[in-house]
């Protein structure tokens, strides 16, 4: 079932008040960026995505395999100077899925589409302007359809704003 109340919820019983204490580190990843993750891990079927605080690297993880090593990762080569715009450390709050793909925000203002497979890029869109004091954080919402994101920077007397993109042609 799909949850669009953004609460992170799983219906997952296997860990009980009963069981917990005996939980045991499995394996750990590092994205090599020493800023401040905020977004949750996404899995998909067998696949964990992880997306980082600029410069906003998606990684997939293969969890079917031992050490759940990575099986592709996607760079967007977000602009350096978004940086310098963000109010609150230059985090991301994550990505959705829908129809096979993953949908992310950069920190200097575009919406990604990428291949949940192969980790190929479908599209990428400008939708807000650095130079303006924008950015985003967020993590996308997909509704029938529809890429929803909007900008941060209301810290700067920006003026917010909320878009709904095509999932499909951005």
């Amino acid at each position: 079932p799909k949850y669009y109340a953004s609460r992170r919820f799983s219906g997952l019983s296997e860990i009980t008040t009963e069981n917990v204490a005996s939980l045991k580190l499995g394996w750990t990843f590092s994205t090599g960026v020493d800023r401040g993750h905020e977004a949750a891990p996404l899995v998909v079927g067998s696949t964990m995505y992880v997306v980082t605080p600029y410069p906003n690297i998606l990684f997939a993880l293969d969890l079917s395999k031992p050490g759940a090593p990575m099986k592709w990762k996607y760079e967007p080569d977000p602009e350096q100077a978004a940086q310098g715009v963000a109010c609150c450390d230059v985090v991301n709050r994550g990505a959705a899925y829908w129809d096979g793909t993953i949908f992310f925000n950069t920190l200097d203002n575009h919406t990604v589409a990428v291949d949940a497979e192969s980790g190929g890029e479908r599209w990428k869109t400008r939708l807000g302007d650095i130079n303006r004091g924008e950015t985003m954080t967020m993590a996308p919402l997909v509704v029938k359809g529809k890429v929803l994101v909007g900008n941060s920077g209301a810290e700067y007397g920006v003026r917010g704003w909320l878009t709904a993109v095509d999932a499909n042609t951005g």
